[in-house]
């Protein structure tokens, strides 16, 4: 994800809206008696660019010093053409506020869908962008009382903009999560995962020696659900499209954890019945594509089985033979991270209380932040406006 993260914003047109004031190598300075460690101009240049990796700083006044640098839109549009770097106004720290300098801030596909306006969740504009990304508490209003200075923060909701090097946020904004896991783990840990926690959470029972079938598996959420099902004893059939560097991807989704990887045209072949041999027919299928993919997957599922959308990146409509409804008795859901929260947001189970066994994943090495693996053409950036991992 940090890969394409730079590579999103570093294109051409991008580098250009992404262009740093002339001032701001002055503010990043050194003072002239130091000039023994004067920041190189590259190096300030990636920082400012990158929004990912920001230079230590000391704890100081939410008003205090030079204002933070965030990636504004003022309009909806192609994000090349709409994203600008500015100087952020921010507003005075609050009793329940929290001041937070933000250490990595991914891009998610839904993140240029709120860019372009195609998204059902829109951020009143002018807007920041970013919704997931991790930061650390610098200071905290006198009535705060879950959070202090030091500790790491992530978004408790989508539309938080976190695409900037600092901010100060209401205290019910923001979830605290444990600093000792690793960084790009901590930064993507409130979308995809959460999103993969819930999808092998709450539509079937599976135990261990259960199967699931899943498309788009080289997605950030595709990745998270091949992990934590390794992690929980489930076997995971993936389904990826054909592509140049197949034998690359397969190996990458096997290291992570997946039992069988296979490309979509294999769906419809008899050698499926080989994979059967060694492990069930899967009790439920993952559907984040769409059109005839999702068809070919269904045939698969067991009796009494459960799909799954969350996403439509082919915006092909989810085709269904009558007889798998009348002589298999199939269910078809439907998955949006965003309403869960809403749904959850007073009493059941919550964000947070998911976020404890992915984040002891990430803490003990048996799950590591999901990026786009594979061709630059993968099934994550081809998502529509009908994804729903945010």
């Amino acid at each position: 994800m940090q890969r394409a993260a730079v590579r999103v914003l570093r294109g051409a047109r991008t580098l250009r809206v992404l262009t740093p004031p002339a001032r701001t190598p002055q503010v990043l300075t050194p003072p002239a008696r130091t000039p023994q460690v004067l920041t190189p101009p590259a190096r300030t240049l990636r920082v400012l660019t990158s929004l990912v990796r920001t230079p230590p700083v000391r704890a100081r006044s939410a008003t205090a010093g030079a204002p933070p640098l965030g990636l504004l839109y003022e309009r909806h549009g192609e994000a090349a053409d709409v994203v600008q770097l500015k100087d952020l106004e921010v507003p005075k720290l609050g009793d329940c506020d929290v001041h937070v300098k933000m250490l990595a801030a991914p891009i998610n596909p839904a993140d240029i869908n709120m860019i372009q306006g195609t998204y059902p969740l829109l951020s009143p504009l002018p807007a920041v962008g970013g919704n997931e990304g991790v930061g650390e508490v610098l200071e905290v209003g006198r009535r705060v009382k879950a959070l202090k200075p030091g500790d790491w923060v992530i978004p408790a909701d989508a539309g938080l903009g976190t695409w900037r090097t600092h901010g100060v946020f209401p205290e019910e904004m923001l979830l605290k999560v444990p600093s000792d896991i690793p960084m790009l783990c901590a930064a993507t840990l409130s979308v995809n995962p959460c999103t993969a926690f819930r999808l092998l959470a709450d539509f079937e029972s599976l135990a261990p020696g259960d199967s699931i079938i899943q498309n788009a598996a080289n997605s950030g959420v595709g990745q998270a659900i091949i992990q934590i099902a390794r992690a929980s004893g489930i076997k995971t059939i993936n389904v990826v499209r054909d592509r140049p560097d197949l034998a690359k991807l397969v190996e990458r989704l096997m290291a992570l954890g997946a039992d069988h990887v296979i490309t979509e045209e294999m769906l419809r072949k008899p050698e499926m019945k080989d994979i059967f041999k060694s492990i069930p027919r899967p009790r439920l299928a993952l559907n984040c594509v769409g059109g005839k993919s999702t068809t070919e997957m269904l045939r698969h599922l067991q009796p009494k089985g459960t799909m799954v959308t969350y996403g439509g990146m082919a915006k092909q409509p989810v085709m269904v033979p009558v007889s798998a409804f009348i002589f298999r008795d199939v269910r078809l859901r439907g998955f949006w991270m965003t309403q869960w929260r809403k749904d959850h947001a007073q009493g059941g189970p919550t964000a947070a209380s998911q976020d404890g066994p992915i984040s002891s994943l990430g803490r003990s090495g048996e799950a590591e932040a999901t990026h786009q693996a594979g061709s630059s053409r993968t099934e994550a950036q081809d998502v529509s406006c009908e994804d729903s991992s945010i």
